[in-house]
């Protein structure tokens, strides 16, 4: 009996130490998945969940402000992802050039403000850009320029928020893209300047094609970052002005918390779920899967 059941613990014991993850991502991940898919297809009262079919589907893909939500979130991440990536590149062929001293400090520069938590440096961007007494506005109008409606203007508060973004993940996608860099074979710049290629030319024929795996992997992460963005505008501009700002996350947020309409909310979160899934599928398709 003792051989029976010892022979059993050994057979047994590696499931038992990977049961306590399977038991979290069923409870944490895998119920709230399948829970809000149901109430996607609900109406939550107190009194439980009411089934309405599509009914929430129907109502956000006829309501004019999910659609502003989505050509807003839409925007920003045109003028945004692109504009970061390109510094990015930028930041992280300066810093891996032989040139450069101090190497490591200055990847550690660039890499702070991710590690600066999302209110901090909201509430601080918000001081910055405030349109009577911020940093910004006061050295405009000190060099004898007027100051720009940050937040009274629709326009002006996207660019807000896309230069905090910008701000903020430059720095970390330019340590992936030196990662990258890094891999490229010293021989490909060295063959190339005895051709007579110059830096910019090696820059856009040699290190951005070399960089498109990695570049495609930035590329993806920030699309979906970008279509989750919320804290930026919430902290910001609270949406406004007149939802200019008001962002898909956002949308749902206010349907979730602010309406109570938790079924509205989870049928916007599979929409744009939906959405992050055809824009990656698209983005690996352009690149041919980031191949060379």
């Amino acid at each position: 009996m003792k051989d029976f059941f010892r022979k059993n613990m050994k057979n047994i014991s590696p499931y038992l130490f990977i049961a306590p993850f399977f038991m979290l991502f069923i409870v944490f991940f895998l119920y709230p998945i399948f829970y809000s898919l149901v109430l996607s297809f609900s109406k939550w009262t107190s009194g439980g969940l009411e089934f309405v079919g599509i009914q929430n589907y129907l109502y956000l893909l006829t309501d004019p402000v999910f659609w502003k939500s989505l050509l807003n979130t839409g925007q920003i991440l045109v003028i945004q992802v692109p504009i970061m990536l390109l510094l990015a590149c930028v930041v992280a062929v300066l810093i891996n050039s032989k040139h450069t001293k101090y190497k490591a400090l200055f990847r550690l520069g660039f890499f702070v403000p991710v590690i600066i938590d999302l209110v901090t440096y909201s509430l601080v961007f918000s001081l910055m850009f405030n349109e009577r007494y911020g940093i910004i506005n006061q050295f405009l109008t000190s060099i004898g320029m007027k100051g720009i409606p940050w937040f009274s203007n629709g326009i002006w508060a996207k660019v807000m928020i896309a230069i905090a973004m910008t701000w903020r993940w430059t720095g970390y996608n330019s340590i992936i893209i030196l990662s990258g860099l890094q891999s490229i074979p010293g021989t490909i710049y060295e063959a190339a300047t005895i051709d007579g290629a110059n830096k910019i030319d090696t820059f856009f024929k040699i290190t951005i094609p070399m960089l498109k795996p990695v570049l495609l992997f930035c590329m993806i992460l920030s699309t979906i970052g970008t279509l989750q963005l919320f804290t930026e505008p919430y902290m910001l501009t609270k949406g406004g002005p007149n939802n200019e700002t008001l962002t898909a996350i956002y949308y749902i947020y206010d349907r979730a918390f602010g309406s109570f309409k938790f079924g509205l909310a989870s049928a916007g979160a599979y929409i744009v779920t939906t959405i992050i899934g055809i824009l990656s599928y698209i983005q690996l398709k352009v690149s041919d899967g980031g191949e060379i």
